[in-house]
């Protein structure tokens, strides 16, 4: 019976009913329930991004907290947010309160993350990648699950918008509520990380240490790179295929192509990237991303830009299946929380900042600049991260 039921196996089932729940509430429900509210382009883009912001805040103290009082006890909080918080969209009748609502929402999510990814980094010293690369996989397969059943629901209830939001969001708080039954048999810290650490220093500077580490900094910084080529895609994509003559349904496919590539693959590169080292790895797959962000500027038709997007996909497979392994590996402090909290919050100030510098220079010159752009900044990335890992050259940033 214990084979069927691993705590590794029930955190990955848990990761997907999670990031199901948080997707169905907001894919592809949230700008239309912003419009039902009244609300204009401006308000879908203010209130999209307030859960990005939520986990820029709390995913570094929320891996710090997990450290001193358990992963377990961390993760029972964010369930508690996941089972919770879609009731609240059930009284939302102003924008303000909607807002709320999402920065509320956006706290499970900035938590179970790092804390989950801290909690397998501590379960597994052997085969880090591969099991990691699993459990981004189930999240992903909630994440590409969650807008077809919520389109459904709209669907169903087309004649009665506000039905097919009730719909969705008793949805989301049922799947919530499975996420948090699913979380108390977890194990705790003590079960999880049973080897003491005598050489463990005073927290607070362990958080010092952890900051000043110029190899895990620019292990982040890639995998921010990685997330700001990630955030011009889903954003610059739908215009740019437009611009080309793709219609709706072909969008559709390109953008869920990119995503189901990612998936599928996400375990077998973290998998190679136990037995052939990280470092040239997550460097070889920023190079690729950026080829295929040049590629997506250029293509002009459904079929390259689809074989850009999967692509894309692959690359981006690539890399961040090695990132968080990498920093585990790196981080000897024990600390694995903090260090996926802090790897955590670069992610949404990378995935946050694409669509904005995108944007400008959209607006500024035309959509190809956005995703040439994107080729600078990774390129850029990729290029400090082979000069401190790859050759090996990384030193301590001076505190």
């Amino acid at each position: 019976m214990s084979f069927f039921f691993t705590p590794f196996k029930l955190l990955c089932a848990i990761g997907l009913m999670a990031i199901f729940s948080s997707t169905i509430a907001k894919s592809p429900a949230l700008p239309l329930f912003v419009s039902h509210l009244g609300g204009g382009p401006a308000a879908i883009g203010l209130i999209a991004s307030i859960s990005a912001a939520a986990g820029i805040l709390f995913s570094f103290p929320a891996g710090i907290i997990a450290d001193r009082f358990g992963h377990k006890r961390i993760l029972l909080f964010s369930a508690l947010v996941f089972a919770t918080a879609p009731f609240l969209y059930l009284a939302v009748t102003e924008l303000w309160q909607l807002a709320l609502v999402r920065f509320y929402h956006g706290l499970a999510t900035a938590i179970f993350i790092p804390v989950g990814l801290a909690m397998i980094a501590d379960l597994f010293k052997k085969g880090r990648g591969e099991k990691m690369g699993w459990f981004s996989t189930a999240t992903m397969t909630g994440r590409l699950a969650a807008p077809a059943m919520g389109g459904a629901a709209l669907g169903f209830y087309a004649t009665s918008p506000a039905s097919g939001f009730g719909a969705i969001y008793l949805g989301s708080g049922l799947a919530g509520m499975i996420v948090l039954i699913a979380s108390l048999p977890l194990p705790d810290r003590k079960e999880t990380a049973p080897q003491p650490h005598p050489e463990k220093q005073p927290r607070q500077q362990g958080i010092r240490e952890l900051l000043g580490r110029g190899d895990i900094l620019i292990t982040c910084a890639m995998e921010a790179a990685i997330l700001f080529v990630y955030g011009v895609f889903e954003n610059f994509l739908p215009a740019r295929a437009v611009a080309a003559g793709l219609s709706h349904y072909q969008i559709g496919i390109c953008l869920s192509s990119q995503l189901v590539a990612i998936a599928l693959t996400k375990p077998a590169m973290g998998r190679f990237s136990d037995r052939h080292g990280r470092p040239g790895q997550i460097f070889a797959g920023g190079l690729a991303a950026g080829l295929c962000a040049v590629i997506l500027a250029l293509a002009a038709s459904f079929p390259s830009l689809l074989a850009a997007s999967i692509l894309l996909g692959l690359a981006i497979s690539v890399v961040t299946s090695a990132t968080a392994a990498h920093i585990a590996d790196l981080n000897k402090s024990g600390a694995q929380g903090s260090a996926m909290g802090l790897l955590g919050s670069l992610m949404d100030i990378g995935h946050t900042l694409g669509p904005l510098l995108g944007g400008f220079l959209a607006a500024a010159f035309d959509l190809p600049a956005a995703f040439i752009g994107a080729w600078a900044v990774l390129t850029l990335a990729s290029l400090i991260f082979y000069l401190g890992q790859v050759r090996g050259k990384t030193h301590k940033i001076p505190a």
